[in-house]
Protein backbone atom coordinates (compact mmCIF):
# COMPACT_ATOMS: atom_id res chain seq x y z
CA UNK A 1 0.00 0.00 0.00
CA UNK A 2 1.37 3.38 -0.96
CA UNK A 3 1.51 6.26 1.49
CA UNK A 4 -1.10 8.19 -0.49
CA UNK A 5 -3.59 5.29 -0.20
CA UNK A 6 -2.88 4.99 3.53
CA UNK A 7 -3.57 8.70 4.11
CA UNK A 8 -6.87 8.44 2.22
CA UNK A 9 -7.89 5.33 4.21
CA UNK A 10 -7.15 7.04 7.53
CA UNK A 11 -8.98 10.20 6.47
CA UNK A 12 -12.02 8.14 5.45
CA UNK A 13 -12.35 6.58 8.91
CA UNK A 14 -14.23 8.16 11.80
CA UNK A 15 -12.65 11.35 13.10
CA UNK A 16 -10.71 11.24 16.33
CA UNK A 17 -10.62 14.75 17.78
CA UNK A 18 -7.22 15.38 19.31
CA UNK A 19 -8.29 17.67 22.15
CA UNK A 20 -11.17 15.45 23.24
CA UNK A 21 -8.99 12.34 23.18
CA UNK A 22 -6.25 13.95 25.27
CA UNK A 23 -8.83 15.35 27.72
CA UNK A 24 -10.41 11.92 28.16
CA UNK A 25 -6.99 10.41 28.81
CA UNK A 26 -6.15 13.10 31.37
CA UNK A 27 -9.46 12.34 33.12
CA UNK A 28 -8.49 8.64 33.36
CA UNK A 29 -11.13 7.46 30.88
CA UNK A 30 -10.95 5.58 27.59
CA UNK A 31 -9.96 7.97 24.77
CA UNK A 32 -12.44 6.28 22.43
CA UNK A 33 -15.66 6.30 24.47
CA UNK A 34 -14.83 8.39 27.54
CA UNK A 35 -16.86 6.21 29.88
CA UNK A 36 -14.64 3.39 31.19
CA UNK A 37 -11.50 3.64 33.32
CA UNK A 38 -8.23 3.86 31.43
CA UNK A 39 -5.93 2.42 34.11
CA UNK A 40 -6.24 -0.88 35.97
CA UNK A 41 -3.26 -0.03 38.19
CA UNK A 42 -1.43 3.21 38.94
CA UNK A 43 0.35 3.41 35.56
CA UNK A 44 -0.86 0.22 33.84
CA UNK A 45 -3.65 0.79 31.30
CA UNK A 46 -6.38 -1.77 30.73
CA UNK A 47 -5.81 -4.15 27.83
CA UNK A 48 -9.28 -3.68 26.34
CA UNK A 49 -11.89 -1.05 27.25
CA UNK A 50 -14.77 -2.83 28.99
CA UNK A 51 -17.30 -0.30 27.65
CA UNK A 52 -16.46 0.02 23.94
CA UNK A 53 -13.98 -2.80 23.30
CA UNK A 54 -11.15 -0.52 22.12
CA UNK A 55 -7.82 -2.35 22.35
CA UNK A 56 -5.38 -0.37 24.47
CA UNK A 57 -2.74 -3.03 25.17
CA UNK A 58 -0.48 -1.80 22.38
CA UNK A 59 0.00 1.73 23.70
CA UNK A 60 3.63 2.73 23.93
CA UNK A 61 3.90 5.92 25.91
CA UNK A 62 7.35 4.83 27.15
CA UNK A 63 9.42 7.78 28.39
CA UNK A 64 7.31 10.76 27.30
CA UNK A 65 5.14 11.03 30.46
CA UNK A 66 8.12 11.18 32.87
CA UNK A 67 9.83 13.77 30.67
CA UNK A 68 6.68 15.90 30.62
CA UNK A 69 6.35 15.58 34.41
CA UNK A 70 9.95 16.71 34.84
CA UNK A 71 9.40 19.71 32.57
CA UNK A 72 6.12 20.79 34.18
CA UNK A 73 7.03 20.12 37.81
CA UNK A 74 10.56 21.43 37.37
CA UNK A 75 9.45 24.73 35.88
CA UNK A 76 6.61 25.32 38.33
CA UNK A 77 8.57 24.35 41.44
CA UNK A 78 11.76 26.12 40.43
CA UNK A 79 9.81 29.32 39.82
CA UNK A 80 8.03 28.96 43.15
CA UNK A 81 11.29 28.23 44.93
CA UNK A 82 13.06 31.24 43.47
CA UNK A 83 10.17 33.57 44.30
CA UNK A 84 9.89 32.20 47.83
CA UNK A 85 13.62 32.36 48.47
CA UNK A 86 13.76 35.97 47.26
CA UNK A 87 10.95 37.02 49.62
CA UNK A 88 11.68 34.81 52.64
CA UNK A 89 15.22 33.45 52.81
CA UNK A 90 15.17 30.42 55.11
CA UNK A 91 17.70 27.86 56.21
CA UNK A 92 18.81 25.37 53.58
CA UNK A 93 17.28 22.41 55.44
CA UNK A 94 13.84 24.09 55.39
CA UNK A 95 14.01 24.55 51.64
CA UNK A 96 15.23 21.00 51.20
CA UNK A 97 12.36 19.50 53.21
CA UNK A 98 9.67 21.68 51.64
CA UNK A 99 10.72 21.57 47.99
CA UNK A 100 11.74 17.92 47.83
CA UNK A 101 8.43 16.94 49.44
CA UNK A 102 6.49 19.12 47.01
CA UNK A 103 8.44 17.72 44.05
CA UNK A 104 7.66 14.12 45.01
CA UNK A 105 4.01 14.85 45.74
CA UNK A 106 3.35 16.82 42.54
CA UNK A 107 5.20 14.25 40.45
CA UNK A 108 3.07 11.42 41.82
CA UNK A 109 -0.12 13.43 41.33
CA UNK A 110 0.63 14.40 37.73
CA UNK A 111 2.22 11.27 36.21
CA UNK A 112 -1.02 9.32 35.72
CA UNK A 113 -3.02 12.16 34.08
CA UNK A 114 -0.07 12.97 31.83
CA UNK A 115 0.32 9.32 30.80
CA UNK A 116 -3.42 9.19 30.09
CA UNK A 117 -3.10 12.29 27.93
CA UNK A 118 -0.23 10.70 25.99
CA UNK A 119 -2.31 7.56 25.42
CA UNK A 120 -5.16 9.78 24.21
CA UNK A 121 -2.73 11.56 21.87
CA UNK A 122 -1.53 8.24 20.44
CA UNK A 123 -5.10 7.03 19.96
CA UNK A 124 -6.22 10.24 18.23
CA UNK A 125 -3.23 10.22 15.87
CA UNK A 126 -3.61 6.46 15.22
CA UNK A 127 -0.08 5.74 16.41
CA UNK A 128 1.40 2.40 17.52
CA UNK A 129 -1.39 0.09 16.39
CA UNK A 130 -4.32 2.40 17.12
CA UNK A 131 -4.87 2.84 13.38
CA UNK A 132 -5.39 0.47 10.46
CA UNK A 133 -1.77 -0.52 10.02
CA UNK A 134 -0.39 -2.95 12.60
CA UNK A 135 2.52 -1.89 14.73
CA UNK A 136 5.57 -4.15 14.17
CA UNK A 137 5.94 -4.74 17.92
CA UNK A 138 2.20 -5.23 18.50
CA UNK A 139 2.22 -8.99 17.92
CA UNK A 140 4.65 -9.50 20.81
CA UNK A 141 2.58 -7.41 23.25
CA UNK A 142 -0.83 -9.05 22.82
CA UNK A 143 -2.40 -10.30 26.06
CA UNK A 144 -1.79 -13.99 26.64
CA UNK A 145 1.59 -14.13 24.90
Amino acid sequence: MERHDFVENVAAKEPRPLGRSIKRGILNTCPACGSARLFRAFLKPVDICPACGEELFHERSDDLPPYLVIVVVGHVLMTAYMLTDAMMPDALWVHLVVWVSLAILTSLLTIQPIKGGVIGLQWALRMHGFGDTPDPIEENRKPGK
